[in-house]
């Protein structure tokens, strides 16, 4: 068999698996439709606030495995660079875009943090420094998730002009794949973005 047409079919399970609905799960289990209350959205950063904060832990947890997962299960099945990335990008389009909820899914953040721990951890790690830094700063989980995701293909050129990482960490393809990542989390976050400049976006107080 083709080994493209391999990588397009470990895709379909990748995104089957990305779409399961973790955060709806978590609130169901606590009796909550977590579509129905806070922003709306299934993420960990609502099921946060609507359910508990270890429930959002869990979440992320659960989120992040969903990318994580697939993309170093696949490189053991199809030995080539770009089978990690497609089955990685189809898993954080199954959490944006998850076939059980009618397409009305998350904005991939934490998926995608896990596709990127299995291609490039260093520069992952850079962007997870910037995410808290900018998180601290502002108190806006959305803010520091798009700064973040905006710098992930930063870092990773970086490191590649330092000749620093794997080959796959350094290849053109996990460039471009960070790129889309990058213009994805804006686009998802269209909304987020506006309240920021509206200046009504919820956010993280720190406690008294």
């Amino acid at each position: 068999m083709n080994i493209y047409l391999q990588m397009l079919i470990a895709a379909i399970p990748a995104y089957l698996f990305g779409a399961i609905p973790c955060g709806l799960l978590i609130g169901f289990a606590k009796g909550i439709d977590i579509r129905k209350v806070g922003s709306g959205n299934i993420g960990a950063t609502n099921v946060t606030r609507s359910v508990s904060p270890l429930a959002g832990k869990i979440c992320f947890f659960c989120d992040f495995l969903k990318g994580a997962l697939p993309a170093i299960a696949v490189q053991f099945i199809i030995v080539h660079p770009l089978a990690a990335i497609i089955c990685g990008l189809a898993s954080v389009l199954g959490h944006m875009f998850p076939v059980y909820l009618k397409f009305k899914g998350g904005k991939g953040i934490s998926t995608a943090a896990g596709v990127a721990v299995a291609l490039a951890p260093l520069p992952l790690l850079s962007a997870l420094v910037i995410w808290v830094a900018a998180f601290y700063a502002s108190r806006y989980v959305s803010l520091a998730s798009i700064i973040a995701a905006v710098m992930l293909p930063v870092s990773a050129f970086v490191f590649r002009l330092l000749n620093i990482g794997s080959t796959v960490a350094k290849s053109n393809q996990t460039l471009v794949f960070f790129i889309v990542i990058a213009v994805l989390a804006v686009v998802r976050h269209k909304s987020n973005i506006q309240r920021l400049i509206a200046g009504t976006e919820n956010r993280f107080e720190k406690k008294k």
